[in-house]
């Protein structure tokens, strides 16, 4: 089956369950009301359905590769990048003063999550140059912000992240990546950058590089990092393209799945570059453009999630295998447990693609009204959105692969490339071990209250909808008063205690999180309830037993001596 775009359950929870209206009543959004909205959501769909899932499996099958130096992408990968930029959907939620739509965050991430479960290999491009946007928009000098953000904004030209090394993943501050002022204002960049993705392109005239690196005398770790634009052509002060600089593709490794995105290994041999933000401050200006990427890769968890339960349900509601408890030569979709996985399917999509929304809506209230209680529920969403968004992505890939049986384990199905693509999301962009440190960890040094916060708004909800769902909305709040109960005991932990049952910890708030969600649509529409049934009986109970590995702290785990892991 075809993929095709959500639109309409997007718009379903924008309206009934993350209450985009707040958003545009602010003055700042007050134009992306209404059918504003709605075109820019339907628009989007066409382009993901008809323009980029067509090119889904031509990425799988014909990988970009590198030639002479040069990367060159799938077939059809041009035509499709050419849609996303020609149709502004790069510069969706860019500053209107260099030529952005200036949209909220909400349609943003809706966008994102309809173009991923489209074709994921190419949103990651633009995907990588609206976080650089937003990093150079809050971070770069003026000369900077007028040279290079109105052609990242309108596709002509594109932007990555650079900060791995081979000897530095996740501890970022072990970069060797050296800065050696050249004495005119600019840099010698040299070092080499691991998992760059879209480091190079035949789709643009120029890729923009922000690296991280070390200047001399810096301090070590952290603290002595610096943040710098380094293009692959230098351009002059009106944007013309003039000397190629001194960097280089060194090879395309050779991934799992999203076979159309090159993830490039980048070499800079005294690259020209200009800082960005202030000495030493490089992590503060890469974490704008991180925070942004994250929100997006749980979006790509849902938006991989939907394309693959609609595959899977259309190959269930085809296949015949006998006799069904309903028809005596009927689909599999008649057997329970078929209904099971899908039903499951449906209402993990939901909850955590209302997750991501919800996050969404905080950072446009955040950015429209200064509120330091936004800007607090947006931070502590946001790990949880990447991190769900993710794990969802692949638990639904993967029961899609079990509905199809055999033939999920057929590269022709497609089925099986949903499961490969999906794969990378729970680790780039901070993997989800670090996303539920973040969580139990920085987002509580407020001793839990942007958390407490959350909770109460879960109970009221629940409250409000006794009289039409009792049970439902007791179960609601039973859940979440154990997660309050389960916050009150994790702040008071030692922080690795805290680390211990971070994972348990986020897929729990996860779980009463997206049955509110549910509870919210049904009551705003009837034919939604069965599939909140499912969410609030079938799957929430889960919060029990994680919420009970929450308290376990570290000690139990450090009492494993290596021999006892060892078989």
């Amino acid at each position: 089956m075809p993929y095709r775009a959500p639109v309409r359950d997007l718009r379903f929870i924008l309206d009934h369950v993350v209450d985009f209206a707040q958003v545009t009543a602010t003055p700042r959004f007050a134009e992306a009301s209404g059918e504003m909205a709605t075109a820019i959501l339907t628009e989007a769909g066409r382009i993901a359905t008809d323009v980029l899932a067509p090119l889904n499996r031509a990425g799988d099958k014909h990988p970009a590769r590198l030639e002479n130096g040069a990367v060159l992408s799938s077939p059809g990968f041009a035509e499709g990048y050419r849609a996303m930029a020609e149709g502004g959907w790069v510069g969706i939620a860019a500053r209107p003063e260099h030529g952005g739509m200036g949209l909220p965050i909400s349609l943003a991430l809706a966008v994102d999550d309809m173009f991923a479960g489209a074709c994921l290999a190419l949103q990651l491009k633009p995907v990588l140059t609206k976080g650089q946007i937003e990093a150079l928009e809050h971070h770069a000098s003026d000369a900077i912000k007028a040279l290079y953000l109105p052609k990242l904004t309108s596709g002509e030209w594109s932007g990555t992240m650079n900060l791995t090394e081979p000897q530095a993943g996740s501890d970022v501050g072990a970069l060797r990546t050296k800065a050696e002022p050249l004495g005119d204002g600019t840099y010698a960049i040299s070092g080499q950058k691991i998992y760059i993705t879209w480091g190079d392109s035949d789709l643009v005239a120029n890729v923009c590089h922000l690296v991280l690196a070390r200047l001399p005398g810096a301090p070590e770790g952290t603290r002595g990092i610096s943040l710098f634009m380094v293009p692959k052509f230098i351009p002059d002060a009106e944007g013309r393209l003039g000397d190629r600089n001194s960097l280089r593709v060194v090879s395309l490794e050779h991934k799992l799945g999203i076979h159309g995105s090159p993830t490039c290994v980048m070499q800079y041999d005294g690259a020209k570059g200009w800082l960005v933000g202030e000495e030493n401050k490089g992590m503060a200006a890469m974490f704008t453009m991180m925070n942004n990427a994250r929100l997006s890769v749980g979006a790509q968890g849902v938006g991989l999630a939907e394309a693959a339960l609609q595959q899977a349900l259309a190959y269930a509601a085809d296949r015949h295998q006998g006799a069904t408890p309903l028809a005596k030569d009927g689909p599999i979709l008649d057997h329970a447990d078929v209904r099971r996985m899908l039903a499951v399917m449906r209402a993990e999509v939901f909850a955590a693609r209302s997750i991501a929304l919800a996050c969404a809506v905080a950072i446009d209230m955040a950015s429209a009204t200064g509120s330091a209680d936004w800007q607090a529920r947006a931070a502590f969403l946001t790990p949880i959105a990447k991190a769900h968004g993710t794990d969802i992505g692949c638990e639904v890939a993967h029961l899609g692969v079990q509905i199809h049986g055999g033939m999920g384990f057929i590269e022709e199905t497609g089925a099986a490339q949903f499961a490969r693509d999906v794969r990378i999301t729970p680790i780039y962009e901070g993997t989800n071990g670090i996303q539920a440190m973040d969580l139990v960890g920085r987002k509580m040094q407020d001793g839990g209250e942007a958390a407490f916060r959350l909770i109460d708004e879960v109970q009221r909800g629940a409250e409000a909808a006794r009289g039409q769902f009792a049970d439902l909305a007791g179960d609601l709040w039973q859940a979440a008063e154990a997660l309050r109960e389960a916050t009150e005991a994790l702040v008071a932990q030692p922080l690795n205690d805290r680390f211990a049952g971070a994972v348990p910890y986020l897929r729990a708030f996860a779980r009463v999180l997206g049955g509110h969600a549910h509870l919210k649509a049904a009551l705003a529409d009837p034919d939604r309830v069965t599939l909140a049934r499912v969410m609030l009986r079938r799957i929430l109970p889960e919060h029990a037993a994680l919420l009970a590995q929450v308290r376990e702290g570290a000690e139990g785990l450090y009492a494993l001596r290596p021999e006892d892991l060892a078989a």
